[in-house]
């Protein structure tokens, strides 16, 4: 055991604390995964030792390979995990084992209390280290960088905080380079310290991690526990689901199971290995500001970065790894953001995943429907920023409708009504609420399927100028709308066209000089056959969803809407005849209009003593 001197004591960040109480009491039973993860960090070591050697080939001049140890020992009670990969200074024990230097970590702590097993979490949310806390009373863990003489022990029993010292001798002379963990373990963590447990936890978790894991047992020679291939790089036709799935959970840190998985070899001008996985489960950080992608970049076998973008952002929930044979290992990360090579290589990977989807989605319709209801609003903000690919993704759309779920736009397209020219839509926050909406009377007398569009995201891309096979589409609340050359599919249905109307012009007069600069606009509606009223926006303004969004994050006021009247309407039709209520009455059409999309009248005390009122005077009283 490490001696550890002159230390100093330095309390753990808040959620750290937090985190380590919920590990601590083991809040869920799968405590495997702590092997998982140190095994994980590692190879990340040695992976950063390889990358930095690059430009500095004296960090490996003492000739020892990048690998880690497993070293068990029964007598102490401890299992350690060793590697010699980059180290870590004073500083960065304290900011990488003592804070969680990352946005999400009140998000996990939640889910994490919440979950009946957190396993999926930890590999989500990148504490990893903490993990070690199930089974482990105390932690030790010495470390020296790469190309300093300096070697620090930091040391925790999981309470409050944590012990940073330099040191010993002893202790140093062990780590030449690198990190070695050293878990005390709980009593009932015996088990591993077994040499048949940890080798089934690596294979089970690890075997595809590049660098050699030594099992070293506390009698006879080290042996290697893991077959340490890229597997990248070998032929599919050697390798099962099984293999894929072990690769997909050590790649991209997951418990769940890849809902598709793309493994291929490019050739030709550029030469490239590629191995990418579609979760089945949404990971914690989908929506995070930054919207970074987790592929990661090799160049011949040596791990580069984790946040090329090599995807874009509408993409970013893929995971896996492209390994090139042709840029240079040299590259810096700021050469990435604008090296051709690696465009092109972008441009054909991207191609190629939303191929792949494409086929999913006509071959295995049910995986494809597991991919997009996890994913489909970040698949969809790529119709707002990808224009080449705009048609594509469109096809891969699936969208609610009135006529059903998980509806594509080529099936809404074949079963337009005679005389249809465009794919109509309403943008709202719920279906139940697009649903009863009077915008969709007119359409719904004609059996028009109409997109019911609820994820924020669907404001954005609405916005732009889109057209499907050739058909546009559509807001019915923006701009003009005639179904009149569509027929009813019942010629006795909500189209009353035989009822008598009000005087439009007379009508419509009497609205606007009560409404006055309420609305822009007031004119008869195309859209209502049952409904009094509704609220639209011109065909050059933007859809009021996309204005409602815009203005709750302060980047754009509200512009006055158009009042559309149903002239066959009996509140409509009261307006001409009663003079002494007609302001009321205009009032109470603008604001029911309101309320129907959502947003509430500009007075709602008013409101409620207009509608008090009327009520009353309904009833004689």
């Amino acid at each position: 055991m490490t001696t550890i001197a002159a230390a100093e004591s330095q309390p753990f960040q808040a959620e750290v604390a937090e985190l380590l109480h919920l590990m601590v009491h083991s809040v869920y039973s799968e405590t495997d995964i702590f092997l998982r993860e140190l095994i994980s960090n590692a190879s990340d070591a040695c992976d950063k030792l390889r990358y930095e050697a690059i430009a500095n080939p004296g960090l490996i001049t003492d000739g020892t390979p990048p690998e880690i140890r497993i070293v068990p020992n029964k007598a102490a009670d401890t299992l350690s995990v060793v590697d010699t990969g980059i180290g870590m200074e004073r500083q960065e024990l304290i900011d990488n084992l003592g804070t969680i230097a990352r946005s999400g970590t009140r998000s996990f702590l939640s889910k994490l209390t919440e979950a009946k097993d957190g396993a999926n979490l930890i590999g989500q949310f990148g504490v990893g280290f903490y993990a070690a806390f199930m089974v482990a009373e105390k932690i030790v863990v010495t470390s020296r960088r790469a190309g300093s003489d300096e070697v620090w022990v930091w040391s925790s029993e999981g309470g409050s905080g944590f012990e940073i010292a330099p040191a010993s001798e002893e202790a140093a002379s062990r780590v030449a380079r690198g990190t070695e963990i050293v878990l005390h373990l709980k009593k009932d963590a015996a088990k591993y310290l077994e040499a048949y447990e940890i080798e089934r936890i690596v294979r089970e978790y690890s075997d595809n991690i590049q660098f050699p894991i030594l099992l070293v047992p506390e009698e006879g020679e080290p042996r290697q526990i893991n077959s340490a291939s890229a597997l990248w790089q070998r032929s599919k036709s050697e390798l099962s689901p099984e293999d894929y799935a072990q690769a997909y959970k050590q790649i991209a840190g997951a418990f769940d199971e890849p809902a598709m998985t793309l493994h291929y070899r490019a050739e030709g001008r550029q030469s490239y290995a590629v191995l990418l996985f579609a979760p089945s489960q949404k990971p914690f950080d989908l929506f995070q500001v930054e919207r970074k992608g987790k592929v990661k970049l090799y160049v011949r076998r040596v791990f580069i970065a984790d946040d090329a973008e090599l995807l874009p952002a509408y993409l970013r929930f893929i995971r896996g790894v492209i390994d090139s044979e042709d840029l240079p290992l040299n590259i810096s990360r700021e050469m990435l953001q604008n090296n051709p090579q690696l465009a092109q290589i972008r441009k054909a990977v991207t191609s190629r995943v939303i191929g792949e989807l494409e086929t999913l989605g006509e071959k295995e319709p049910e995986t494809f429907t597991k991919i997009w209801d996890a994913f489909g609003p970040v698949i969809k903000e790529g119709l707002w920023e990808d224009f080449e690919r705009r048609e594509k993704l469109l096809a891969l759309a699936r969208f609610t409708t009135t006529s059903g779920e998980k509806r594509s736009l080529k099936q809404i397209v074949d079963d337009f009504k005679p005389n249809q020219t465009e794919i109509y839509y309403l943008v709202g926050d719920s279906v139940e609420r697009l649903k009863s909406n009077p915008k969709l009377e007119s359409a719904r007398a004609r059996g028009i399927e109409v997109l019911l569009l609820t994820d924020p995201v669907d404001a954005f891309w609405t916005s732009a100028p889109l057209e499907f096979g050739g058909k546009p589409l559509k807001s019915l609340s923006q701009g003009d709308v005639d179904f009149g050359l569509i027929p009813l599919v019942d010629d006795k249905s909500e189209d009353k066209k035989d009822e008598p109307a009000a005087d439009a012009a007379t009508t419509i007069a009497v609205i606007k000089d009560a409404l006055g600069e309420r609305v822009s606009d007031v004119r008869a509606s195309q859209r209502l056959t049952a409904s009094a009223s509704c609220l639209v926006a011109g065909g050059d303004a933007r859809d009021r969803a996309l204005e409602r969004l815009l203005a709750q994050q302060n980047r754009g006021e509200i512009t006055k809407p158009i009042l559309e009247i149903n002239l066959r309407h009996p509140l409509v039709a009261a307006l001409a005849t009663d003079t002494a209520q007609a302001k009321d009455l205009s009032l109470l059409l603008f604001e029911q209009a309101q309320i129907l999309d959502g947003e509430m009248p500009d007075d709602p005390a008013a409101f409620a003593s207009r509608l008090n009122q009327l009520v009353l005077r309904g009833l004689g009283k």
